[in-house]
């Protein structure tokens, strides 16, 4: 880059600056503007209660307040044969009458045997349809006419529909201790036809009992979790405190720290593995014990261990490794990771600005998610022709209210109208998928302006920091508020442009994936390997874009200047013959280490809440809740820890580049003599030989 001429009045940031991007920041508002009065619309027509409730087959809510059908939560289906699954069930519909009922049928029986019985007649008429009331006509018409099923099956209701209580006796499949069943219409049918109909049904069940497990497990061990993550933050916190004052005494016993941990799995993994030798079905390959939901029986398999014990081993080598080769390196980035803590010692509520993005961003996501679940259910209920037989009129659309009148019927005997599925002939909901892709582009639009608005905002306070020439005498009072207000104020355009860029690549990504998905079954395997190149290719392009984007919003807090005039100049800044080396090792290295941070706090606290809920630890052994699986609680400790320690170093990480930024702005722009002094510390100046 070229060198930047001497301005003894410049102490970082510059205040007196003007917009940038303005076009950009007029796009962004009109997308927003455009975003909410889609969020609207789709307020507006959606209903969400068709995700929550299943629909009969007049398109009306099973279990609706305020309707007839308010006490029948339950959909039934007159021939679950004539369906063929349980997991199709819950989208699309089957060929046969559905009606909601307040219970599933408990006991078989068919109509014909149940029309002589009063009783009996009472009970079956909860199974009919509303029309069929008092009626007075004879069975075979009533079943002509589908007013009622022409047999009950016991049931259980699985996400409010009715299937068949199919059990297995001895491997026989049987359905109320019978394996064959009446039809109703005269006829012995054996119950693996019912299976047909609901031979998914056991899959989903096992879901959803995993679920309701799941859910019990988080009800007595929720405030555990919270423990476990109070713990995670207080040792972030200290971790911070203490690499403020002994930044190079921490880094390296974090890095011993790391690699006793790793030493101390690798010894533990190599004793279970050995104890297990001998030792009866410690042998079975995890292919063919497949997936468990209980994971402790993968603990009683050798393979497990050695899985572990490897995995161990290649990342303990690895990291000796680096520290070997990059042991210079890791000095000038303990310099500049000292001089990060010194400047968030001057900037200390910028540990708790990644609360701020992280609410917003929260907020990003509730808005998507809702609008999302409101275009999707914003269509209108649809009928068509649903026939047994060949009928010309077979899905077509109906009107169920002129349906029976129609010459449909006439040439049809059997033909229903019945519900389908929600859609619509509107323009409206003819473009219910661009709004969809339209709600998925700003979700990320908007997601990556955030995230900017915090980078930039984190920037503009270590810079003026850096740029204090008596620090921190010469820093404004509260330096990230400032920083943020001259965000907002100055450079929203300049955020949304990278932001934009950003979220078009992202989004290019998503649709990626979705080909890719749609064409797992596919046997172009020419088209399968385009498709992973263009994969690779915006994974690269997405990673350099952020890269990109990080650098600029740094010279935009520090300059003022747009967001091609920032990239360009951080860009060939970093980019100086003499740098570029040094820059990608240096950046490296710093993630590198305050990865290990991470490793070493999440790592703790996973270990100790294993031993916690394993229930391992004698002191507290009988504090410690039972559970079902151990393994949800441990893993949403890991999983929030790592989120919190990542937040406390994503401020470091930010505070490092910015840093480094200012010190290679600083050798372009001084060398250190009387009339043009360096801004940096004496330590770094000393690591750097400058």
């Amino acid at each position: 880059g070229t060198p930047q001429k001497y301005d003894p009045t410049f102490k970082g940031p510059i205040y007196d600056r003007g917009c940038t991007d303005i076009i950009c920041c007029v796009l962004l508002v009109v997308a927003i503007v455009g975003y909410v009065v889609v969020g609207v619309v789709a307020w507006t027509h959606g209903d969400p209660r068709k995700v929550i409730h299943p629909t009969d087959s007049r398109g009306q809510f099973c279990g609706q307040q305020g309707t007839s059908n308010e006490k029948k939560p339950f959909l039934f289906y007159f021939d679950i044969v004539k369906c063929a699954s349980p997991l199709v069930l819950l989208e699309f519909q089957c060929p046969t009458t559905q009606i909601c009922v307040s219970k599933c049928p408990d006991r078989y029986m068919t109509y014909m045997t149940a029309y002589g019985n009063p009783t009996s007649l009472q009970y079956y008429r909860d199974f009919c349809t509303p029309e069929f009331g008092n009626s007075q006509k004879g069975p075979i018409e009533v079943l002509k006419d589908k007013e009622c099923p022409a047999m009950l099956i016991p049931s259980t209701p699985l996400a409010r529909r009715c299937f068949p209580a199919i059990q297995a006796k001895k491997g026989v499949i049987m359905v109320g201790n019978e394996t064959t069943y009446d039809d109703g219409r005269g006829h012995r049918r054996n119950v693996t036809e019912l299976l047909e109909g609901a031979k998914k049904a056991n899959v989903v069940l096992e879901t959803r009992q995993l679920a309701m497990k799941i859910f019990e497990d988080y009800t007595v061990s929720w405030y555990w979790i919270i423990i476990g993550l109070v713990i995670a933050m207080v040792a972030s916190l200290i971790f911070i405190v203490l690499l403020r004052f002994l930044a190079g005494i921490m880094v390296w016993v974090m890095i011993v720290m790391v690699i006793l941990v790793l030493g101390y799995g690798i010894f533990h993994c190599y004793m279970e593995y050995a104890k297990l030798k001998g030792e009866a079905g410690s042998d079975v390959s995890l292919t063919d014990l497949g997936f468990q939901t209980d994971l402790r029986v993968y603990l009683h398999l050798r393979q497990t261990w050695l899985a572990f014990l490897i995995i161990l081993c290649v990342l303990e080598l690895v990291i000796v490794l680096l520290l070997i080769f990059l042991r210079k390196r890791i000095l000038i980035a303990i310099a500049l990771i000292k001089e990060a803590s010194r400047a968030i010692g001057h900037v200390m509520s910028s540990l708790l600005f990644p609360l701020c993005t992280f609410f917003l961003l929260c907020l990003c996501i509730a808005y998507w998610a809702s609008t999302a679940v409101f275009l999707s259910t914003s269509n209108e209920a649809v009928y068509k022709v649903f026939n047994e037989s060949t009928c010309p009129f077979s899905g077509q659309t109906c009107n169920p209210e002129t349906f029976n009148t129609s010459n449909v019927t006439k040439l049809c005997p059997d033909a229903q109208c019945l519900f389908a599925f929600y859609g619509g002939e509107t323009a409206y909901h003819k473009y219910l998928i661009v709004l969809q892709f339209f709600n998925v582009f700003m979700f990320f639009w908007l997601a990556n302006f955030v995230i900017a608005l915090g980078q930039v905002t984190l920037a503009g306070a270590f810079a003026s920091y850096y740029w204090a020439f008596k620090k921190p005498d010469d820093m404004p009072a509260f330096p990230l508020f400032s920083a943020f207000g001259r965000a907002l104020r100055y450079h929203t355009g300049s955020l949304a442009f990278g932001s934009l860029v950003l979220a078009i690549v992202q989004v290019i990504r998503v649709t990626l994936e979705y080909l890719d998905h749609r064409l797992k079954a596919a046997e172009n395997k020419f088209a399968k390997f385009l498709l992973s190149c263009l994969k690779c290719c915006f994974w690269c392009l997405e990673k350099f874009i952020k890269f990109l984007n990080r650098n600029a919003y740094i010279m935009i807090a520090v300059y003022g200047t747009n967001f091609c005039t920032s990239a360009r100049n951080a860009f060939f800044l970093q980019a100086h013959p003499s740098l570029v080396s040094r820059v990608a090792v240096l950046d490296k290295v710093t993630d590198f280490l305050f990865f290990l941070g991470k490793l070493l706090i999440v790592g703790s606290v996973g270990i100790l809440a294993f031993f916690f809920f394993t229930q391992r630890i004698k002191l507290v052994q009988d504090t410690a809740p039972s559970l079902n699986y151990y393994w949800v609680p441990i893993l949403t400790v890991i999983v929030g820890s790592y989120l919190i320690a990542h937040g406390f170093f994503s401020v470091y990480g930010m505070c490092v580049d910015t840093l480094f930024l200012c010190f290679l702005e600083d050798l372009e722009r001084n060398d250190g003599s009387a009339e043009k002094p360096y801004f940096m510390s004496q330590n770094l100046r000393k690591l750097l030989k400058k």
